[in-house]
């Protein structure tokens, strides 16, 4: 084998070795760069899941005091329709003498 066939081989096998590195760091980059999607991608689930549970809390005092303030009208608007029917028994009773 001659000396620039054997140089040849030499650089051949250094540009192997040299692509080989590459391939490696280029192969970590992608999986980096997929890993930081992941995280951005859940990073933003997470704040949408925080935004709707405020969202769905503050829903949820809104019924309650919705549900609290129907229920006291309609127990005003109980009383009152029993007053009312009290006052339509006596103006019948004194109709009829």
């Amino acid at each position: 084998m001659s000396k620039k066939e054997f140089e040849q081989r030499r650089a051949r096998k250094s540009l192997r070795e040299m692509l080989s590195v590459v391939e490696e760091r280029v192969g970590k980059v992608e999986e980096s760069m997929e890993n930081a999607k992941e995280d951005s991608v859940q990073e933003l689930l997470d704040s949408q899941r925080k935004k709707l549970t405020e969202t769905n809390d503050a829903l949820e005092a809104m019924m309650m005091a919705l549900t609290e303030e129907t229920m006291a009208t309609t127990k005003t608007l109980s009383t009152r329709i029993e007053e009312l029917e009290e006052e339509l028994a006596l103006c019948r009773a004194i109709v009829r003498k």
